[in-house]
This record gives structure tokens, sequence and C-alpha cells, in this order.
């Protein structure tokens, strides 16, 4: 190389470094940080330094439970060594991730928001936690949530870096950020992280990362390991990634699958079934334009818009929801107590319980095996046992009769009813948590996947609208390549301000 050509390199080399450095790294997506780590454009080291400051400048959000930033850090080292010394890595390879504080991080307390597992410290990785390890993921904190993971709000009044009490949207710091996997959708949001882990009961993963502008994937149940995550109902129960994008939200389903991540299909004939009558229901009015507006962008990309009527859906859904989670929530929390070695009982744990509406759960419900009725509480055995042998094939049935009467390839439909509400008390009451659930409920208790994606920002709000598409069961990664497709056509959402 003559000196002139070896000038232009040099150049461009630091070219290259310049805009590396004044780059926004908090904007950079899972994959693109990834990728610039992996080409040497930016260290692990920076891309972690950039996001512990953000995470410090927006203490106020409450997204975190714990946040060691020497370990980070330390991480962060290790995983700029290993690519120095060209060792193998994976497709996070220093990227810095957030984990729900209700999937076990080894080294680090597994609180799942209530103060009796304040001091509970796993000393292995739950296999969806290790799987994005393995892939050089480094875990950037574990975030907060809804106590126990029982409520929508992550209104939880046990923990909170800074007053007031609530995890906040970073779109507006004085609402929810939905839940229970708060935390992760309000780091996600203020780009503090660029992806992680939620889980998801009934909303859980979908909710907080639509109400904070990402996408939220809830896999056929079974997909992902559910080992060593704080349960609810092992009927229902998932682990959920979360981020900024479907593109990101795939790749780290296909780390936590081994699998080939997924490409964007065609909406060209794609049929997206609407039942208007439940999921389009009572609508706010920033909902229902950032809705229409989506639907008539898909429609003219291709996408066919099919009619279809589920006229059991609400009825079958309700008998199976609240007798599995309430039933379940007993037992699996027990054998996840025994099998976790922490050597407390389900009493134990909810002696403690700090956060009045879900202490109220679960000494009304959970413990004593009750469910309410209009004519008060009655045992829950023989209506749990109806639910999981009549019930839940009832509503299974309903979808796969349902999109084999329509040939849909997908049902769509707003995430949510409203924008997110103000935090405080009142959002964790139970009318705001049944409606918030309402359009991610039906889905969650036949375990069947569904992809929550941004949709646009709320003309008078500012706030972030999402829609959500399901299929039947195991055809994940096809609804995934619908979600790419829709993707591309409504693009990403501007941050918030």
């Amino acid at each position: 190389m003559n000196w002139k050509l070896k000038a232009l390199a040099t150049a461009l080399a630091g070219a290259a470094i310049t805009t590396a450095h004044t780059r926004d790294l908090t904007a950079l997506g899972v994959g693109e940080a990834a990728t610039l780590i992996r080409t040497g454009e930016i260290s692990s080291v920076e891309l972690t330094q950039a996001l512990l400051a953000r995470a410090e400048q927006n203490k106020h959000l409450n997204a975190f439970i714990t946040l060691d930033r020497d370990k980070v850090l330390a991480a962060a080292r290790q995983a700029d060594a290993a690519r120095a010394a060209g060792k193998n890595q994976g497709a996070l390879h220093g990227v810095p991730l957030v984990v729900k504080d209700n999937i076990h991080v080894a080294g680090l307390p597994n609180t799942a928001g209530t103060p009796a597992l304040r001091n509970f410290i796993p000393t292995t990785h739950a296999p969806v936690a290790q799987a994005l390890i393995d892939a050089g993921a480094i875990i950037l904190g574990k975030t907060n949530m809804h106590e126990l993971a029982f409520g929508i709000a992550g209104y939880n009044e046990a923990f909170w870096q800074q007053e007031p009490i609530g995890v906040r949207n970073p779109y507006d710091r004085t609402r929810i950020a939905g839940g229970s996997s708060s935390g992760t959708g309000a780091a996600i949001g203020a780009r503090i992280a660029p992806g992680g882990l939620g889980s998801d009961t009934g909303a859980s993963s979908r909710l907080p990362a639509t109400l904070t502008g990402g996408a939220g994937f809830r896999p056929t149940v079974g997909r992902y390991s559910g080992e060593a995550i704080t349960p609810i109902s092992h009927t229902r129960d998932t682990a959920g990634p979360m981020a900024r994008s479907v593109a990101d939200v795939a790749l780290l389903d296909a780390v936590l699958t081994g699998e080939t991540p997924v490409r964007a299909g065609s909406l060209k004939g794609v049929k997206l079934g609407i039942y208007r009558a439940y999921f389009f229901a009572g609508l706010d009015a920033d909902t229902q334009s950032v809705t229409d507006a989506a639907l008539a962008k898909l429609r003219a990309a291709g996408a066919q818009l099919i009619e279809v009527d589920m006229p059991d859906l609400q009825k079958l859904n309700n008998n199976v929801s609240f007798p599995v989670a309430l039933y379940e929530a007993y037992d699996d929390l027990a054998e996840y107590l025994r099998k976790s070695g922490t050597g407390l009982t389900v009493e134990q744990v909810a002696a403690q319980i700090v956060s009045k509406d879900v202490k109220g759960t679960y000494d009304a419900l959970v413990i004593p095996r009750k469910l309410p009725t209009p004519d008060g509480l009655i045992d829950a055995k023989p209506i749990y046992d109806m639910a999981i042998n009549e019930g839940r094939p009832a509503l299974i049935k309903h979808y796969v009769d349902t999109f084999t009467k329509y040939g849909i390839d997908a049902l769509i439909y707003p995430t949510a009813a409203t924008v997110a509400v103000a935090q405080g008390p009142d959002a964790a009451a139970l009318p705001v948590f049944l409606g918030f659930i309402r359009n991610l409920d039906p889905n969650s208790n036949a375990g069947i996947p569904s992809l929550a994606i941004p949709a646009g920002i709320g003309p008078s709000t500012g706030m972030p609208v999402g829609i959500e598409i399901d299929s039947l069961a195991g055809t994940d990664r096809r609804l995934l390549e619908i979600g790419l497709a829709i993707e591309k056509v409504l693009g990403p959402l501007p941050g918030p301000k």
C-alpha cells in the first residue's frame, strides 16, 4: 500500500472511531449493538458505561431492584478481552441486557419484588438467562416488577429507588410502565438497555412493552424453559423477550431456542382476523386513532383484513382465567420455594407482602384456596379441575375453529384499550387490572403465541400505542415473520423526549 492509500485508510479509520464515539450508544438496538461490538466499532465497556450513566440519570423511573455497576463493568471488560483474544463470540457478545427480578441470575438477588425473598441469591442461572449469557450477553441488572408478578401497574410498595413509589413510564413520568415486567419495559423504553427478559402469565411482557413503546413476545407455552423462574401458574407462565423492535425480539427468541432468526415475509395475501366486538371495544381516542391508521397501512401493503366472529371467547376465557392462575399459584410457589432452597413457605412469603392489592389476593384467595363468586368465596379445586379438563380445551378449540373457518394467519387488535394511566395506588385497583388484561388474557389461557408491536404515538397524549397479533400453538416463527413484515410497514417509534 503506498503512502497515499495508507493515509486514506488512517483517515477513514479515524473517522469511523469518531463516529462511533459521538453516536448515542443508548439508542442502539440489540442486534445493532452486537454487530458494532463484533466489528470493533464500539467496545462493550463503552456501551455499558453509557447505559449505566443513563440508568443513573433515570433513577426516578424505579426500573431496577438490583444494579451492580462494578460487576457489570467487569463483565464488559472480560467481553472486550475475549474479543481481542479472538475467542468465540456469540450472537449477543458484549451486549448488556436486563432481566426481570423473578428470573434467576447467579450471584444476584432474585426477589420477585417481595420482601421475604430480598436476600435470596441463586447460585445458578435460569436456563433462559443462561442462554443469553452463553450467547455473550452481559446482565446489566435485575428489573423491578409488580410484587410477585400479581399485577399490571408496577406499583410495588416494597421496592423503589426513588420516591414516588412505582415504576414510571419514560414517555410520561407520571404514568405506569405496565406490568408485571414493569422495570424491563421502563429500562428498554428509556434507552437504559436495548432489550431483555420479562415473564408473562396473562399480559406481563407484552403490556409493559406496548405502554413503553416497544415490542414483546409471548411464545407458545413450553417454547422456553420455565425452570428457575418464580412462578404463578405452570399452565400459563412463560418468559418473554422484550426490546424496542420486533427484529430484536426475534433475535432474542432465536438465542433462547437455538434456532436461526426468522426473516420478514411479505404482507401480500396475509389474512389478519379482526374481532371487533371484544378486542376493539371501549378504545380511548388515541388508541382508536393509531389502530385505525395502522390497519389502513397494513391493508395498503397487501394484508387482507377479515372480520371474524368469536362469540364464545369471553365466556370460555372466564371459565379458565382466574380459576387456573389463583389455584396454581399456591402449589407452584410452594414447589419453587422448596426446590430453590429458600427455606420459606408460601405463608411466610405472604406474611411479608407489602403491596395491598397483592396482599389481599394472597390472604383471601391464594392461601385459603378460594375463588370469588357473586355469592361469596367458594372452594377453588372443583372449579380448577373443570377449567383444566374442560374449559381450557374448549378455549383452545375456539381459537382453532376460528382460524380454520376464516382461513386467517393471525388475529390482530390493539394490545390495550387505553394508553398508560397515572401511576399511584389507584393504578393497582382491580378495574384497572381487568381493563388492561382484557385483550391479552384469552391467548395466555389458550397457551398460544402472541406478539406486541409498536404502532404509533397517540396524537393527544404523546403516549405509545401498540397492536398485537396472535396465532395458533406452535406457529411462533410464522407469527414473528408476520410481525417483522408489519414492523417494516409501520416503522419505529420515536424515543421519549
